[in-house]
């Protein structure tokens, strides 16, 4: 049972009491538990206030007094840098506070695995997630916490057609477990924005600004975060994504050519484009988000060649004249060429002489050292040009260990980035003329944006992935240039309607399509190598086989397998309200849960991975569940005893998770159990 933070604990005669929200027992009705008893599991997300103190406090400790924030305190600190006028430069919106609400509240739901829909679910680690996303990124905080290098979104452009969110901010899990009929719907419906709504701009902003926040937290220092989106609200994402990542951290706005031919059906103007816009969760050094040279770069811009590999001469003169001898003295030197083209930095009878100087006789530098010239003097080269002579050094495409890298522009032009293209290649895909899935992007802005992150094991995220575009790109991303990037994707379940391709070819909801797209992938890969595998190698070109993770496990957002204590509830006269609450106490796991389920949800709420390593061992005839090398070991039996508990012990794990139930009101076992623990150093032992 989980008692949320609200509730007053107390100690009294050595022991535990837990009052309700009143500071009364209610009736006297309360819950005693005895000290030694080992502490809760937490089932919430993570407490995204605390977190936010957390860093506060790290940075300025002396601001707070017992546990609160003293403003005046912080103001003095941070002197003329905090705003106490009224008027200020930023953005607001009707529903925004309650934004900052929903961000706060944590979610009591989980993911539930689902194998069936699965690929090779025991050894993946890319994962799909059905279900809404704000819930999701909710649930992948505490795992996930700064460990996704890159996110890439399409989220709804509202465009005047109607999309889907959840309305009523206090009740996501509820809503979304009527909205895909999972519970009886009372009225609970999902929410759809026109542009006839009264706040059409502002109930997209409501959609997006909680998704966006709690994304940040997910990203990597070095991450970054790109944003499809067209015309209808880019500036108002301009100004969120600078509230959210700061606008010292925007990277561009990338304008992609994505239907040349343009919509005849605008107004005015016929649309071809549409935008990516970019942020990084922290200010990046130049040169970070540069991408791999093509082989045609490379023979277009390196036309000479040696046993060192193609290189292009460039001008060893610094091309600035704000430097020169005046301000670098060190770089102003003399070399010596002798007829035969032998240099020297010594000098050498009736050789010539070069030095750095311009035409009009302003005194420059070079761009080298003199000892890194004399170090690397032979990829050194001296013309004549003009009748003057100069100073060449000759430019490698790559050099070892090292990659040949280029920025991209902002304007994506090829047509290999074309969104006809993204349809041809989804419905070659699915050997279908008829569009199940509208206007897909193409996997090449996806493979581009890709490249960008420079991290080849990345995790990639995705919490609008439509018909998984994304999964799409990494597979061949990994499949070109031997990764082993991991994906996560994010879809609700939204309904096909009965009258479209989709739906006559089968598929309910935007999800379902989604999975079907990376299982066809995945099938085609696996052929590609399986006829590569039968093809005779020459001995010279064996290489290491790389293995590339072709599955992904499917995951489902449901309630919690755990009944959480409502204090919603109210008591009533006949006390019926505190004697349901009373009875989760005893029966608190739902029935229908597999032990699948409760396993995942304690790895995922206890910070693990939804991918880490799980082995089933056996330990004093019980089954037992070791996380990641004995990190954490769970056990989810009904019958437990003090053996299995001190087998557990033996090993050292760092946290060890048992059910409430499993001690069957033994009292003094579970608080034997707590003995034994701490005897062989395990501090940590919960119990749910």
């Amino acid at each position: 049972m989980i008692l949320h933070e609200q509730y007053r604990k107390e100690k009294v005669n050595d022991r535990k009491i837990i009052y309700y929200p009143n500071g009364t027992s209610r009736k006297g009705v309360l819950s005693m538990i005895y000290q030694n008893e080992p502490e809760k599991a937490d089932l919430l997300s993570m407490d995204i206030t605390e977190e936010q103190k957390l860093k506060l406090k790290q940075l300025f400790p002396h601001v707070f007094n017992e546990d609160k924030i003293d403003f005046e305190k912080l103001r003095q600190t941070l002197g003329g840098e905090v705003d106490t006028g009224r008027e200020r430069y930023g953005m607001t919106w009707p529903g925004k506070a309650e934004c900052m609400k929903i961000i706060q509240q944590p979610t009591i739901a989980t993911l539930k695995p689902c194998k069936e829909e699965s690929v090779d679910f025991d050894d993946t680690e890319n994962l799909f997630i059905e279900g809404d996303n704000l819930e999701i990124l909710k649930l992948l905080q505490k795992s996930y916490y700064g460990k996704v290098k890159m996110i890439y979104i399409d989220p709804p452009y509202n465009t005047g057609k109607e999309f889907i969110y959840p309305d009523r901010y206090s009740e996501t899990l509820d809503t979304y477990l009527a909205y895909t009929g999972q519970v009886d719907d009372k009225g609970i419906k999902f929410s759809t924005n026109t542009d006839t709504d009264g706040r059409y701009h502002s109930k997209w902003l409501n959609m997006m600004y909680p998704r966006l926040f709690l994304a940040r937290n997910l990203l990597r220092d070095d991450g970054v975060i790109f944003v499809s989106i067209d015309d209808n609200e880019i500036e108002n994402l301009r100004f969120l994504m600078n509230e959210v990542f700061g606008e010292e951290c925007f990277v561009g706005q990338v304008t992609i050519l994505c239907n040349p031919k343009g919509r005849s059906q605008d107004k005015y103007l016929a649309t071809c484009h549409e935008y990516l816009l970019i942020y990084s969760k922290t200010i990046l050094p130049k040169g970070a988000l540069d991408v791999p040279k093509s082989s045609e770069d490379i023979i277009a811009e390196y036309s000479e060649k040696n046993e060192k590999g193609r290189y292009r001469e460039l001008e060893l003169r610094n091309t600035h004249r704000e430097f020169g001898k005046h301000n670098r003295p060190n770089l102003y030197y003399p070399f010596y060429v002798i007829k035969d083209g032998t240099l020297s930095l010594n000098k050498v009878e009736n050789a010539i002489e070069i030095t750095p100087d311009w035409d009009d006789g302003f005194e420059g530098c070079w761009t080298w050292g003199k000892v890194k010239a004399e170090a690397e003097i032979e990829d050194l080269v001296a013309k004549l040009v003009n009748g003057n002579w100069k100073m060449y050094r000759k430019a490698y495409a790559s050099t070892p260990g090292e990659v040949a890298r280029k920025q991209l522009k902002s304007i994506w032009k090829d047509k290999r980035h074309h969104t006809e293209k993204g349809q041809k290649t989804f419905n070659e895909l699915f050997i279908i003329k008829e569009k199940i899935f509208q206007s897909p992007k193409s996997v090449d802005v996806l493979k581009d944006a890709i490249s960008m992150t420079q991290d080849k094991n990345a995790i990639i995220l995705d919490f609008f992935s439509g018909s998984s575009t994304t999964a799409h790109a990494v597979f061949d991303m990994n499949k070109e240039d031997r990764g082993n990037r991991k994906f996560i994707m994010a879809q609700l379940p939204e309904p096909c309607d009965k009258n479209s391709e989709a739906y006559k070819a089968g598929y309910k909801n935007i999800a379902d399509i989604g999975k079907e797209r990376i299982r066809r992938v995945i099938r085609n890969i696996d052929d590609e190598q399986k006829q590569d595998s039968a093809q005779t190698i020459r001995s010279d070109e064996t290489k290491e086989k790389h293995r590339l993770d072709l599955g992904f496990k499917v995951f489902k957002l449901d309630k919690s397998n755990f009944t959480i204590w409502d204090g919603a509830i109210e008591d009533d006269a006949t006390g019926e309200g505190i004697t349901k609450q009373l009875k989760l106490i005893v029966e608190n796991i739902d029935p229908y849960s597999s032990e699948e389920d409760i396993l995942y949800e304690l790895l995922l709420k206890s910070g693990f991975q939804l991918t880490t390593s799980v082995n089933e061992i056996e330990l004093a005839g019980k089954k037992v569940y070791s996380i990641e090398n004995d990190a954490l070991l769970l056990c989810l039996d009904r019958e437990l005893n003090k053996e299995v508990i001190t087998e557990m012990a033996k090993k050292e794990p760092a946290r060890v998770i048992c059910l409430d139930e499993g001690f069957s009101g033994n009292d003094q076992l579970k608080t034997n159990a707590v003995q034994i623990m701490k005897s062989f150093g395990v501090e940590d032992f919960r119990t749910v």
